[in-house]
Order: C-alpha cells, then sequence, then structure tokens
C-alpha cells in the first residue's frame, strides 16, 4: 500500500515532501502562526487545533460570504476587521479557550445566515396587530438561527433551551413561538408582543 501511495503521488507530479508540508498547513488556522505574541488569542489559536480548526472553517465560510456581498462587501469586510478585533478581546476572559469558540460559533452562523449560505425557511410573517408585523427566516445553522426583521431593524437570534415551541434569542430580541402563536421582544426594554403567524 506504501508502494502504491507514492507511485499514485509521483504520478500527480507531487512530492512527498510537499505533500506532508501541505497536511501540515493544513492543521494550523487561516492566519500565519510566525511571529504571533506569545499569551496572544492568536498565539492561543495557533496552539489549539479545534481553534485552529474553527478558525479555517470560518476563513471558508467568510470567502463564500464575500462572493455573495455584491454591495454590501466593503460593510462585510469592516463587520469582520471588528469581529476580530472582538475576538481577541477574549484574553481578558477567566476562560480564553471558551470565549474564542463562542466567538466563532456566532460569527460563523452570523455569515451563513446573512449571506444565505444554508438553507432557509420563510420569510414567514407575523401579525402583531397594532404594533406591525414581523417576518421571520429560520436557517439550518449549528445553533438553529433566525433571522428577524421588525420596523425595518434586522436582528440575529440564536436558538435557545423551551420547554415547548421554539425560542430564539439575541442581544436585545427574543422570539418563543408556539402553535402559530409567538411572543416577541424586539429591543432593549421593549414590551413583549403577542404576534400571530399568518403566512409562510
Amino acid at each position: 500500500m506504501i508502494f502504491s501511495h507514492r507511485m499514485l503521488l509521483a504520478s500527480a507530479g507531487l512530492s512527498l515532501l510537499a505533500v506532508a508540508a501541505h497536511a501540515s498547513s493544513q492543521e494550523g488556522p487561516s492566519f500565519k502562526c510566525s511571529g504571533q505574541t506569545q499569551g496572544s488569542i492568536e498565539d492561543l489559536i495557533c496552539h489549539n487545533p479545534d481553534l485552529a480548526t474553527q478558525d479555517r472553517n470560518l476563513a471558508a465560510t467568510y470567502d463564500a460570504a464575500l462572493k455573495k456581498a455584491g454591495s454590501r462587501a466593503k460593510s462585510l469586510k469592516a463587520e469582520q476587521r471588528g469581529w476580530i478585533k472582538g475576538r481577541d478581546e477574549c484574553w481578558k476572559s477567566d476562560d480564553k479557550q471558551a470565549c474564542v469558540q463562542d466567538a466563532y460559533r456566532q460569527r460563523l452562523v452570523e455569515l451563513q445566515a446573512g449571506y444565505g449560505l444554508v438553507k432557509g425557511t420563510g420569510p414567514v410573517t407575523f401579525d402583531c396587530g397594532q404594533d406591525g408585523s414581523l417576518d421571520a427566516t429560520f436557517f439550518q445553522t449549528e445553533p438553529a438561527s433566525m433571522l428577524g426583521t421588525y420596523k425595518g431593524q434586522q436582528s440575529l437570534l440564536l436558538i435557545a433551551q423551551s420547554g415547548s415551541g421554539a425560542r430564539y434569542q439575541g442581544a436585545n430580541e427574543s422570539f418563543w413561538e408556539h402553535q402559530g402563536e409567538a411572543r416577541v421582544t424586539w429591543g432593549y426594554g421593549a414590551k413583549e408582543l403577542t404576534c400571530k403567524k399568518t403566512s409562510g
């Protein structure tokens, strides 16, 4: 098997040394690890295989989002720079690894849902009576997510534990649907709305 594998590589014009170097490079993150400050978040990622894998996955997802961004490409690049700055603030956390993992997890979902990189269901419209209506699109991300728009304000919510129905939680928004009725809070300190599913 070893001999035949070598023959196959040779026929493809590749040396075993080149293949080994390529495999090694794929074990690290998407950025260069040489010259990183010891103790920095980048250094932590470079020395943690799980975080390095998350970084490569995110880099690939970001590239896919850029290809679909169109006129939003400039703002996406700015958002990504801001996200990296925020990720690097994890050095202040008591559990740096968990903080970085959460940062990658959240950003991956934002890109997948925000740029339609995964399958979505919707938009589904919920009528909130005199308070207007809310449009929600649900995505099969990991974890599951919902992109909601209410009065022109869009927000990404992640699925949360719930005894019944489907509950999603954002920074200052919450959405809990059960049997076609949703309890919605949209914005810091906002009142809870009761909305009924009308389409989707």
